[in-house]
């Protein structure tokens, strides 16, 4: 008896060390590197059957699920895609998907994108599935926003949109009394026109102040961006703007009339808003391109003509007049 209970201690730490070779210290296949995606609520099981099917660890699913139960720990596994580089043992396989980083992939709409080309984004990206309708201009917060693999467009678009919501109630929450904007609608269009007319952050508070200015008196903005929106859908023009489309009234055109657009132009990021919500005080009703990427503002017309032939001589020099 005491012989057959030596032999079965025996075996059992036989065992036991076997075991622990092949989880802790075997090496895994050397093919690879895998793709893993794990499902929300995967068991260990299932997981351990699909890493199996891959070919990403050695042996069976039924016995890296029983090696994993005894010496992977208790912590759970996580719902995500993971990468699992060739050779990868069974231990380490594990703790990549209980305590690694899942794969990020991401999606970046940059300020003052027009919603024609948030969509084009999400929908070229293959990763996303199902369909979605061109948003609603400004409704979007430009970001960069990961996703899942599989992730539904619909969702990515849902998280950008209430993004712009928060952001929008955040910032009203703090409107400055120098604003002329009465809704969150009109910060959005108005923050739209500062966004597409400034590509430097610091102009921003001084162009809100412009626009406000022009709004206050009821003066015309005759900002290029809204002739340029009903043509392209936001896009650039890759031409200069006509005659005709200058005089053109379509509700977007504010050489047409006086007042904002009939709509946002783009989706405005979280400084233009900012900056409508409280523009800088200023007397300012002119600004014109300075040749550094900026712009030089004017109190009056005299000044802002000026101006403006001084940007003449800069664009003479450069060769593009």
């Amino acid at each position: 008896m005491k012989r057959l209970l030596l032999i079965l201690l025996t075996l059992g730490a036989l065992g036991g060390a076997l075991g622990y070779w092949f989880f802790w210290a075997s090496p895994g296949p050397g093919k690879g590197p895998y793709t893993l995606i794990v499902e929300e609520g995967s068991s260990l099981g299932r997981v351990a059957e699909q890493l199996a099917d891959m070919g990403a660890i050695p042996g069976s699913a039924g016995t890296y699920k029983a090696m994993a139960r005894v010496f992977g720990g208790r912590a759970p596994i996580q719902a995500g895609e993971f990468e699992i580089p060739a050779g990868t043992g069974g231990a380490r396989v594990l703790d990549i998907l209980q305590h690694g980083q899942p794969v990020q992939r991401l999606v970046t709409i940059p300020e003052g994108t027009p919603s024609i080309v948030v969509w084009e984004k999400l929908m070229q990206q293959k990763l996303l599935t199902g369909t979605i309708p061109v948003p609603e201009e400004g409704s979007v917060m430009p970001d960069s926003y990961s996703f899942k693999r599989g992730e539904s467009r619909a969702a990515l678009l849902k998280r950008m949109q209430d993004a712009m919501s928060k952001t929008l109630d955040q910032l009203w929450a703090k409107k400055g009394p120098n604003s002329v904007v009465t809704s969150k609608r009109d910060a959005v269009i108005l923050a739209s026109v500062v966004e597409k007319e400034t590509g430097k952050a610091s102009e921003r508070p001084m162009v809100a102040g412009v626009y406000s200015n022009r709004v206050r008196i009821g003066m015309k903005l005759d900002a290029d961006p809204t002739v340029i929106y009903p043509i392209t859908r936001g896009k650039p023009l890759g031409r200069r703007i006509l005659r005709s489309e200058l005089q053109a009234d379509n509700g977007y055109n504010t050489y047409a009339r006086a007042g904002l657009p009939a709509g946002p132009i783009a989706n405005p990021g979280r400084e233009s808003i900012a900056a409508v919500l409280n523009p800088a005080q200023t007397q300012a009703l002119y600004f014109v391109a300075d040749g550094t990427g900026g712009h030089v503002f004017a109190n009056t017309l005299a000044e802002h003509n000026a101006n403006v032939q001084k940007w003449y001589a800069i664009r003479r020099q450069r060769g593009e007049m």
